[in-house]
């Protein structure tokens, strides 16, 4: 699979772009702040429906347009797959899978996977569990649908019975059956999303070790430690247990929505004793593991979005990511860097051509391809 053309319109700070790829290594390099990660954002949103930054929509449209667009042309086993994506202000996102609107986003989720690396993926670390159940979500929703419709509802089910609890704190009346029809939804879904996270971790684990001794030469000892107050326990008597509790909070204290993923270094905590250089190592191994379990799963190779991946690592190991990514067990890549020189000196090494954007001019109105491009149709 790859994405063969990329058009953007009033998206983030660009007026008006338009762009065509090589199959495997395209670079985007400029200034910082030029929006060379913007690209890869946009390629993003026409995988899995959402900036990888922004959470609010409206906040990705150029200032003071009324709207943005962003379409793409893939090609995948089985034929192309043309792409859109817009949004107008204060009305519902819209989004096309050759020129037929879907009706639930959750249905694009999968068709076209991809993996992004990026500074901002220090969140995972320094950030609270959230950020961490929201990485094992992503990574099982693009190859499993019911486990995403299931985490919808169950999400759904959670939002009903905390306005139940906060209702009922507000009226001084305590509806115990009410309550009962929540647990029982909650407790079915809970249950199935429980076990995926463990059936998921315990063969994803194993692929990310194998990721970092390979970043590392092996230098370091590291593991991930799945936390959840399912383990071992009955989750229905959990909830009945701590009922009393919710309702002192006006919110659900237990369940998988508080699930966690602990990160270790030589046994220690890496957000409290990894260097920088030892939590980006880390984190790469991470979404390295993520790409590789997707292709397994999938049989197809995700878009790899490499941001800034220079960032805090020393150049051997920058080397010997590259020369990782470039073998035949990854797709089309598309990476950001502010030195064109180095990304053209090490791909050099390894024989290996790329296709290099220069992106200048914050408005995104001047932007220039340093290879010959054709024009979106």
């Amino acid at each position: 699979m790859h994405l063969e053309r990329l058009s953007l319109l009033n998206f983030k700070n660009y007026a008006e772009a338009e762009f065509i790829f090589d199959e495997r290594v395209n670079c985007f390099v400029g200034d910082n702040g030029e929006g060379k990660t913007n690209l890869l954002d946009a390629i993003h949103y026409l995988s899995m429906c959402k900036s990888y930054f922004n959470p609010i929509d409206s906040q990705n449209i150029l200032y003071e347009a009324p709207f943005f667009v962003v379409q793409g042309r893939f090609h995948r086993a089985g034929g192309e797959e043309n792409i859109y994506c817009g949004l107008k202000r204060n009305l519902k996102k819209q989004f096309k899978r050759n020129q037929k609107e879907y009706t639930r986003l959750a249905e694009h989720i999968g068709l076209l996977p991809v993996v992004m690396i990026s500074p901002s993926d220090i969140s995972l670390i320094s950030s609270g569990s959230e950020d961490r159940r929201k990485l094992i979500d992503s990574i099982i929703s693009q190859y499993d649908a019911p486990y995403l419709d299931n985490l919808i509802r169950y999400n759904q089910v959670l939002t009903q019975r905390n306005a139940l609890l906060k209702q009922m704190s507000q009226s001084r009346y305590h509806d115990a059956g009410a309550l009962d029809v929540w647990d029982d939804q909650l407790v079915e879904l809970g249950n199935q999303i429980h076990e995926k996270r463990k059936e998921f971790l315990l063969r994803f684990i194993p692929i990310f070790k194998n990721y970092f001794n390979f970043i590392t030469d092996e230098k370091e000892r590291v593991d991930l430690i799945y936390q959840s107050q399912l383990q071992g326990k009955n989750f229905a008597e959990l909830l009945a247990d701590t009922r009393g509790k919710d309702q002192q909070f006006h919110y659900t204290t237990t369940g998988i929505h508080k699930d966690d993923l602990v990160f270790t270094i030589r046994d220690f905590s890496l957000k409290k004793t990894g260097s920088q250089g030892q939590q980006k190592s880390f984190l790469i191994a991470l979404k390295l593991a993520q790409f590789d379990f997707i292709r397994i799963e999938k049989k197809m190779k995700p878009i790899l979005l490499l941001d800034d991946i220079f960032d805090k690592l020393d150049l051997k190991r920058v080397r010997r990511i590259i020369e990782l990514v470039n073998s035949d067990g990854f797709g089309q890549i598309f990476i950001t860097d502010a030195h064109p020189e180095r990304i053209v000196s090490i791909f050099s090494e390894i024989k290996q051509e790329v296709k290099t954007f220069l992106i200048k001019n914050g408005s995104g109105t001047d932007v220039h391809a340093m290879n010959a491009k054709a024009p979106l149709s």
